[in-house]
């Protein structure tokens, strides 16, 4: 990969030569590539699995991108994150003998504003995302272009007492991405800003669910 990303890859087991669907994870504010990996336990088996650093060092981790305030990030600096991972994900397809037909996504907090974003402007070259308390940010609803999404899948979901990104913001996600034909799932827990076992269960299914729906 002659990607900049630090990144963990695990390989499937079942890897018999074919291509297999990948998932790509990526972290909350000041956490790593570690985070995540523990929310795709059941598919690792079945399923490549990229979990990406983010290339900003915030202590004691890192992050995607660095923010004027909570829901403003630095433009210049959010869109080269966008165009460096979709540059990543497609070197990965490549690479990796990916099938393209079967990319998911799943991100925490500003995980989740990349793969939503991600979701906006790779449109059809994405089956499904899974975005736990994130949001879209102004600037990318009203000015990056948008590429069709009616085959996407989207699992948006929000803690009902999230003072770090109030549920709003996770509202308005689902409207957008409605409106732009994917077909959106949209869940809230009673929590704050976090994954509860129900919420986990919840993501662990829709990733499973259509992952036998595009096998069949």
């Amino acid at each position: 990969m002659n990607s900049p990303y630090t990144f963990k890859h695990l390989t499937p087991s079942m890897n018999n030569g074919k291509s297999r669907p990948a998932i790509f994870l990526f972290h909350g504010l000041g956490s790593n590539e570690d985070d995540l990996l523990q929310l795709v336990e059941e598919f690792k088996d079945q399923c490549h699995i990229f979990s990406l650093r983010g290339p900003i060092t915030h202590p004691p981790g890192y992050a995607f991108y660095t923010f004027e305030e909570e829901g403003k990030p630095t433009r210049e600096v959010f869109d080269k994150v966008i165009v460096f991972t979709q540059s990543f994900i497609m070197e990965a397809i490549k690479t990796f003998n990916l099938d393209n037909e079967k990319i998911y996504l799943i991100g925490f907090n500003q995980g989740a504003v990349v793969a939503e974003t991600l979701s906006l402007v790779m449109g059809q070259m994405i089956r499904g995302t899974v975005a736990l308390s994130g949001f879209l940010p102004d600037f990318v609803i009203d000015e990056y272009k948008k590429m069709p999404m009616d085959r996407l899948k989207i699992f948006i979901s929000h803690g009902e007492y999230d003072y770090v990104y109030p549920i709003q913001w996770g509202q308005k996600s689902q409207k957008v991405f409605t409106d732009y034909g994917a077909t959106v799932t949209y869940k809230t827990y009673p929590d704050g800003h976090g994954v509860t076992q129900d919420n986990l269960r919840d993501l662990v299914n829709f990733i499973a669910e259509d992952l036998i729906d595009k096998i069949n």
